[in-house]
């Protein structure tokens, strides 16, 4: 089996491969300081609760925008399964050539999603990621990494408003009944997500429209992904997996 680990700068996502199908995914929060030891015992107790065996996994690939957490999660990975993990980075093969100004900008969880949207769709495909940030990434039809947009995502846009406005309180982020909102927490709740479905839709146009690329897929992932694409027409797909699915594709390029 194959574990494949997207390391985010919220969650750490688990998946795990049997034969290119995923079987099974888990988190931890990544925020939470850990040994190696702390990791080991931790990744090797959630797979077994998953009812998989530490000894089946034979690989392990990670992906990692968190330099602080590397040296312990690697370390764990090693002690605990006896594996050293392929770590996304200079020299990996993807299938995703980078073409902008400057490639090493470019975090490695986004060339993971470009790959995963790539190898599944084709392009050119536009994906965006709704996690911490919000990503926004275009592949042409051969490949290439061409243009990237970064924003605030929607809990980071949350937290400003809770933690900057004393009178305002925090709350869950979800779609309210209507636009039209009355009172406190929906009035929030509808400017956090309808002002994100804007953004989406605007970004979108703009950027097909200035690539002059025509048929553009557009993909999205990422853990509020689902509240904005199940919002508007201009996301085609949403895959709630296609980070550990790259991962996955980006493995199987090394073999």
């Amino acid at each position: 089996m194959l574990l494949t680990i997207d390391v985010g700068n919220t969650n750490i996502t688990f998946g795990v491969f049997e034969n290119k199908t995923l079987v099974t995914t888990f988190r931890m929060t990544t925020k939470q300081l850990r040994t190696s030891d702390e990791y080991g015992i931790d990744i090797l107790e959630m797979l077994e609760h998953n009812k998989i065996i530490g000894t089946t996994v034979q690989d392990v690939i990670i992906a990692s925008v968190v330099p602080d957490v590397m040296h312990s999660l690697n370390s764990a990975i090693i002690k605990y399964f006896d594996i050293t993990p392929v770590i996304v980075g200079p020299g990996i093969k993807t299938g995703i050539r980078v073409v902008t100004e400057n490639p090493k900008q470019i975090g490695s969880d986004r060339i993971v999603d470009a790959a995963g949207a790539y190898s599944l769709y084709g392009g050119p495909v536009l994906v965006m990621d709704f996690g911490t940030a919000t990503t926004y990434d275009l592949v042409d039809a051969s490949g290439a990494f061409v243009a990237g947009v970064t924003a605030p995502g929607i809990r980071i846009s949350a937290k400003a408003l809770w933690e900057d406005a004393a009178k305002l309180p925090k709350i869950e982020i979800q779609k309210p009944n209507s636009i039209l909102a009355q009172e406190t927490i929906s009035s929030m709740q509808a400017g956090l997500v309808y002002g994100q479905i804007g953004q989406t839709e605007y970004i979108t146009r703009k950027m097909i429209e200035e690539s002059g690329y025509e048929n553009v897929k557009v993909v999205a992932t990422g853990g509020l992904g689902r509240i904005i694409a199940n919002e508007t027409d201009s996301i085609d797909i949403y895959d709630p997996n296609l980070t550990l699915l790259g991962l996955m594709f980006i493995y199987e390029k090394q073999k």
